[in-house]
Formats: structure tokens, C-alpha cells, sequence
């Protein structure tokens, strides 16, 4: 039996092992797929598991996405673009990282039909599913991208790799169409210290969290008139892709799918 399993801290929160254990069955993969709470200290110890193959794949959530990559062998040009992991593959007995997050997000606001080309986009937050963002808005043909981060040294950080995305600080918020909240602060159930709503409402609000499916971010924005979204589709997405990596098989995304993730 093939062993999988996503990493993190926190990892209450994470339908991973949902998704993919009714993937297996669905496809008949002698596998599992579990998740693992880990610190830091741990991820040479879970790449060792990985190299020897006591485990087949992993995804990585909060807040590892860049901190596993010294210990990989290689990254997808994609990964190295954004220097951010969430699936790692054994490919060739190499230990290779991957970013499908970036394909998660272009196909869940394909899947809603939502359209970013002159449209204004604001990312909150500057952690490591926000590069991920940025390439996605860019593949879609978003040309005015505003990051804000309460670190500013971090937005600067990825300002070094997208030069033409623009910066400001943490509540200088610009006019937008669209605001994506990439930090992890849905999961611990906090509200943001910033006016989103002076620009008025029929904009267009986006959670990558998912569970739970309507953070205090969009119940904010769903009070003030806004459309909102949450990550769950972008979750669904970028797993069927590393489902895809590790299998090579392109499972179903039907109204089952997504209903066992309700």
C-alpha cells in the first residue's frame, strides 16, 4: 500500500486525507493518504521518509511551503519561480517539489467565471501561497497587482522576484475589484485591522482558506454586499493536480467531490 500524507502546523483544519482517500477508492490506488502535524525540526526527518520511500508523496501547507525546499533535489520551473512547494514527488529517485497552487487558483476562478483581465487586484499577505497568486493573476492577464503585509521587508521580498507588482503598507489599501486574503488568518478566526469596505461594495472577496468555509473576512465582506468566495474549489484543484503527479491519473471533479468537502 502506497503512503501519502500533507504537512503543516496547524493541520486540524485540512480535508487533504477527505479528498484523496475518496480519490483512491474512487480509482481503486491501493493507497492512503494522512495528515501529520510537524515543527520545523521535522521536515529532513519527513524527507528521509520520503527518499526511502516509507512514504510516496507529500502536499505542504502552512507555513512549510518554503522552508522544505533546501532539502529537495529539484524544483517544477513553477516552484522555482514562486519558491513555493505545496507537492512533493519522487521522479528518477529524485525527491522533486512542486507548486500546483498556481493551477488551483487559475482553474477555481475558471470554474466561477470570474474574469481578472483590467481588473485591480489586492493580495493580503506576503506567506507562501502569495507568490503562488501573483503568477496565477499574471497567467490570467491581471495587470495591476497591489501586495500588502504587515511585514513590509517580506512584501519587498517578493516584489524581488514580480517587479512590476506594486507594495504598500499594511492599511494603505488602493481602490480594487478584487482582494484575496492569502494569510492564514481565517483559520485562527481573527479579523483584519483594515477599511475594506470604504471603497463600497459590489467587489469581489476571495478566502484561500476553506475550512471554514466562510471566514470572518467574508462574513465582513458578505455584510458590506460583496461577492465572496472561499478556497475550497482552489483546494480541490491543486490537489487533483498532485493526485495527477503521484498517480498519473486525472480523477473526477463532479458534484460528489465537492459535496464531500461541504
Amino acid at each position: 500500500m502506497k503512503k501519502f500524507c500533507v504537512i503543516g502546523n496547524p493541520i486540524d483544519h485540512s480535508l487533504s486525507p477527505k479528498l484523496h482517500n475518496f480519490w483512491f477508492k474512487k480509482n481503486r490506488i491501493d493507497a492512503i493518504y494522512e495528515k501529520k502535524l510537524i515543527n520545523e525540526k521535522e521536515i529532513p526527518k519527513l524527507i528521509e521518509s520520503i527518499r526511502k520511500a516509507e512514504i510516496n508523496g507529500a502536499n505542504v501547507t502552512v507555513p512549510f511551503k518554503n522552508s522544505v525546499i533546501p532539502f529537495l533535489d529539484s524544483l517544477s520551473s513553477e516552484a522555482k519561480k514562486t519558491n513555493s512547494v505545496n507537492t512533493i514527488c519522487i521522479e528518477k529517485d529524485k525527491i522533486v517539489g512542486h507548486n500546483t497552487d498556481i493551477a488551483g487558483f487559475e482553474l477555481a476562478l475558471r470554474y466561477i467565471n470570474y474574469d481578472v483581465k483590467r481588473k485591480k487586484a489586492l493580495i493580503i499577505g506576503a506567506g507562501g501561497v502569495s507568490p503562488s497568486i501573483i503568477f496565477a493573476l499574471k497567467n490570467m492577464g491581471c495587470e495591476n497587482i497591489c501586495l500588502i503585509n504587515r511585514t513590509f521587508e517580506k512584501a519587498e521580498k517578493i516584489k524581488e522576484t514580480f517587479n512590476d507588482i506594486i507594495i504598500r503598507k499594511w492599511g494603505d489599501i488602493p481602490e480594487f475589484d478584487i482582494v484575496i486574503n492569502a494569510t492564514s488568518m481565517g483559520l485562527k478566526k481573527e479579523n483584519f485591522d483594515l477599511e475594506l469596505n470604504k471603497f463600497g461594495n459590489n467587489k469581489f472577496f476571495y478566502d484561500v482558506i476553506y475550512n471554514p468555509s466562510e471566514t470572518n473576512f467574508l462574513k465582513s465582506a458578505k455584510l458590506g454586499g460583496n461577492k465572496i468566495e472561499n478556497g475550497r474549489m482552489m483546494f480541490i484543484y491543486q490537489a487533483h493536480q498532485s493526485f495527477a503527479l503521484w498517480n498519473k491519473v486525472l480523477p473526477k471533479i463532479d458534484k460528489e467531490t465537492i459535496e464531500i468537502l461541504k
